[in-house]
């Protein structure tokens, strides 16, 4: 089962954290994995340690938020691999603010990356996957998709709009064989969540990421190889009856 055998799979934002333990998994179930990620050294650090575990990847440069670069490392990926059975829009930032604090430029950044590139990735995908007839995409959103919370107004809006996008998605190109879902995390601890406290926080970072382990009822934050496993299933053939849907691995914050 979620066997991802010589499936082609593009993970954006491979590099690090969620990304990077997608991408091992993938590759540990036998897909050939193409890391994007606009650190060239974070993806290739990625590729390496996969090969080390007998798996295939390589890494690609790109910065999801301009159309040309997107443009021609998709065609680059067609032209040497033939297709892309899977796309795994991960790359994202993060933002501090309310919309009061939320100044045009960090809103523009924002929205150019989270909501712009995965725009920009799906689109290109999907012009591959239909000369395929087959093909699956997968955005990370967040609960903030479904939930307020407290100074995170440009990121809520993005994630938000990646939620729609995925729905659009789903029912446009469901009699094409091309599926889309979302995973909506809470927190989740990764070095971009202990470096984004830092710089937000400082002098606070033990303090601050014991109230983002609080904030889930459940006692913790989730970890990369947990959304890594909901990825697994929603971008195998187990789960080709899915599409349109989207997924809170959320710790409990949901439910109470």
């Amino acid at each position: 089962m979620f066997e991802l055998t010589n499936k082609v799979a593009v993970i954006t934002g491979g590099g690090s954290g969620i990304g990077r333990a997608i991408a091992s998994l993938f590759a540990k179930q036998g897909a050939h994995t193409v890391i994007l990620d606009i650190n060239p050294d974070a993806s290739f650090a990625t590729v390496e340690s996969i090969r080390r575990n007998g798996g295939r990847a390589i890494s690609v440069s790109c910065d999801v938020s301009r159309a040309a670069e997107v443009s021609k490392v998709f065609l680059g990926i067609d032209s040497e691999l033939q297709r892309i059975d899977i796309l795994v829009n991960n790359a994202g930032i993060a933002h501090v603010g309310n919309v009061a604090g939320t100044s045009e430029e960090e809103f523009d950044r924002i929205y150019s990356v989270n909501v712009k590139g995965v725009f920009l990735c799906s689109k290109a995908a999907i012009e591959i996957m239909l000369r395929q007839n087959k093909g699956v995409i997968l955005n990370m959103a967040s609960i903030v998709s479904w939930v307020g919370i407290p100074d995170r107004f440009a990121y809520t809006m993005s994630k938000g709009a990646v939620l729609t996008m995925t729905r659009s998605i789903a029912v446009d190109y469901m009699k094409n064989n091309i599926r889309c879902n979302c995973i909506c995390p809470a927190r989740v601890h990764t070095a971009f969540v202990e470096g984004y406290v830092a710089k937000n926080y400082p002098g606070r970072e033990k303090e601050v990421l014991q109230e983002l382990a609080d904030y889930q009822p459940i006692g913790r934050m989730g970890t990369p190889e947990e959304v890594a496993a909901l990825a697994l299933y929603l971008c195998s053939d187990e789960a080709s009856f899915v599409t349109g849907q989207a997924y809170p691995i959320d710790g409990g914050v949901l439910v109470t």
